[in-house]
């Protein structure tokens, strides 16, 4: 049987690389011991699920709408055993930042899909997907990047944000990766599963074979060239790194520190599996230094508390074995959906081309009241999504003690141990004594939800 230490270590891990720690899956994982544990995390983010596509959620008019796609990512989130896949595909959606507010549904799915099957593999490849992937080259004009015309919206984020970042290059640079990516264009699709849609294609009519000078290699440079020459750069393997810290360890890691796992990093050819590897089983990520230090996104808040009860188990057996997903089964996805929203965080939809900023920008005072209002409308049925049975005896929330409730509760959502904190959460649920079970509960989480120790995992 794994210690108290090991268990909250292995509690640790799965806030960090999968999406929260549900009971289930600290009991199963505490006996394997914390090594093993890491290990069962990358190879289950292997095996096969049943995935419900996004053809499942195309509306009567034969396409995947914004609201349908989002619910789609949602259904993924709360219901895969894949946690530590799923964790990595929110972190590349963040770093390579792409939208609907520009980019239509179905290459915005598209685009999740590709993230999702290669998160945990090379970054050479993933970078190459992504740079032909439909949706960014709509959202950074890539088809509008033509010989004489050069449009260097993606190039510059190229340099600047997805590989060697701000300081290690030049205009010029920008200028002449530009011309290396003319003619990556768009074939346009105007009937698929999920609507009109797309896919890439290379036009050599319109693509700039003149000599280039890109971090001084010089040559008749075509896209592949540009980008084997930035995942080559050791600047590029740090700002990675640096980002994978920040997200899953701690912020501000310095620059020694970035450097050593930089350098493994270009040892395993920038394999993502690898850094993961590398990383939980480091002194840094077990430290007290990490242990709650990272500020939940909107997602981290609210993806955790649904598995954690049980929202998938309960949706799984309802989906129908074909066809559009009943409305009564999409509903309390898009209530989860709204609800980050709410928060700040829009899946699907980042603010900008740098992605979300994260860190204390989530717990704003707008945001906080979003998260006092979540234990509401959670647990009460994800705003009357669910029925009012959703909560039953086997979440064990039905207890009318208000100590014995509030335990409960934080052994639920695998709160921080602090005795003070239930010893509030206790006396919000007793004031609420005689409005029933599930009035107690929600009083209780409402504290729980607006703590301070709750913002972080």
């Amino acid at each position: 049987m794994a210690s108290e230490g090991d268990r909250a270590l292995i509690a640790h891990l799965l806030r960090r690389f999968g999406l929260g720690a549900t009971e289930e899956e600290l009991d199963r994982l505490s006996a394997l011991g914390f090594a093993r544990a890491v290990d069962s995390l990358l190879s289950e983010s292997d095996e096969g699920t049943a995935a419900i596509g996004p053809e499942r959620f195309v509306g009567e008019n034969g396409r995947l709408n914004p609201a349908g796609a989002v619910a789609w990512w949602t259904l993924h989130l709360v219901t895969t055993r894949r946690v530590l896949r799923e964790k990595l595909t929110v972190f590349w959606h963040n770093h390579f930042a792409t939208s609907l507010a520009k980019v239509g549904a179905p290459l915005m799915a598209g685009q999740i899909e590709t993230l999702r099957s290669l998160a945990l593999g090379r970054f050479p490849d993933l970078l190459g997907a992504i740079a032909r992937d439909p949706a960014m080259l709509v959202w950074l004009d890539g088809a509008q990047n033509v010989r004489g015309r050069p449009n260097e919206n993606f190039a510059r984020e190229l340099l600047e944000l997805f590989t060697i970042g701000i300081g290690s290059y030049s205009e010029q640079d920008v200028r002449e990766a530009a011309r290396a990516f003319t003619g990556w264009s768009l074939r346009r699709i105007p009937s698929g599963p999920l609507g009109p849609s797309a896919r890439f294609q290379f036009r050599p009519a319109f693509h700039d074979d003149g000599e280039k000078t890109v971090l001084g290699q010089t040559g008749r440079l075509g896209g592949d060239d540009v980008l084997s020459l930035l995942c080559d750069r050791p600047e590029t393997s740090r700002r990675i790194v640096r980002r994978f810290f920040e997200w899953f360890v701690f912020p501000n890691p310095d620059d020694a520190t970035v450097e050593r796992f930089a350098r493994r990093y270009r040892e395993s050819e920038m394999d993502a599996r690898a850094l993961v590897r590398e990383i939980a089983l480091s002194g840094e990520f077990r430290s007290s230094k990490a242990r709650r230090a990272i500020v939940k996104s909107p997602l981290d808040f609210v993806v955790p508390t649904l598995r954690q009860c049980r929202l998938g188990e309960r949706l799984l057996p309802e989906v129908p074995a074909e066809g559009p997903l009943p409305r009564r089964l999409i509903a309390p996805l898009q209530a989860a959906a709204q609800a980050m929203r709410a928060m700040g965080m829009a899946l699907m939809a980042p603010p900008d081309v740098a992605g979300w900023e994260g860190g204390e920008s989530w717990i704003s005072s707008a945001a906080m009241a979003e998260r006092l209002r979540w234990a509401t409308t959670l647990l009460g049925g994800l705003g009357r999504a669910l029925p009012a049975a959703f909560f039953s005896s086997d979440l064990g929330l039905d207890q009318r003690e208000p100590e014995a409730l509030a335990r409960r509760l934080a052994s639920l959502f695998d709160a921080p141990p602090m005795p003070e904190l239930e010893g509030w959460m206790a006396e919000a649920a007793a004031k609420r004594r005689a409005e029933g079970a599930r009035s107690m509960a929600e009083a209780a989480a409402k504290v729980l939800f607006g703590s301070p120790a709750f913002q972080r995992c």
